[in-house]
């Protein structure tokens, strides 16, 4: 049986991944890479990190003919808070499509949460919490979703089918080593 003979008899599950440890997109694209081997048709927006820069992970799931789609602009203190709004409410927009999209099997919001999250500067009107509830809510019952980062909101909490939270015991960080090519980005 195909992965799409399947999907009208499949309850789509959403998976939360959280916490302040390092590993939360990591466990997301183990679940990519199960779907894919799967023959899944599989989607992964990222809200926070920006095409401007090259991330090892997207550049072997391109080579597995799946787009890793960066819609963020960096980190909240390296642009104007206009232009990380902008950039929110055009990665909502292409986020609730994806919601909404019957062809698809998985989609991974990676980043989702600490889009949520930010408190520097105002996002419930480029990126309403109830609207984010009610698309996933709604989204095609087969669809399995993944939504990853930091500060995971009760109301995607109390929606979720599994929750992980990944907290830090040791982290290189602490001795000065700073993110490392190929197992940062």
């Amino acid at each position: 049986m195909s992965a799409s003979e399947g999907k009208a008899g499949r309850r789509g599950l959403f998976l939360v991944y959280t916490g302040d440890g390092k590993g939360k997109t990591t466990a997301s694209l183990g679940v990519t890479l199960r779907a894919i081997g799967r023959g899944m048709n599989v989607r992964i927006l990222q809200f926070i990190k920006s095409p401007e820069r090259t991330y090892g992970e997207a550049l072997a799931l391109k080579r597995l003919g799946v787009e890793m789609e960066q819609l963020g602009i960096g980190f909240t203190w390296t642009k104007t808070p206009e232009e990380h709004r902008a950039a929110l409410q055009r990665a909502w927009q292409i986020a609730k499509g994806a919601l909404a999209d019957p062809t698809l099997d998985l989609l991974v919001l990676d980043e989702l949460n600490n889009a949520l999250a930010i408190s520097k500067f105002p996002i419930d009107d480029v990126l309403p919490l109830a609207e984010v509830v009610e698309a996933i809510r709604n989204r095609p019952a087969h669809m399995h979703l993944v939504v990853t980062g930091r500060s995971a909101t009760e109301e995607l909490l109390a929606l979720a089918d599994l929750i992980s939270t990944i907290e830090p015991t040791k982290h290189y960080y602490e001795e000065g080593i700073g993110a490392v090519k190929g197992l940062e980005f």
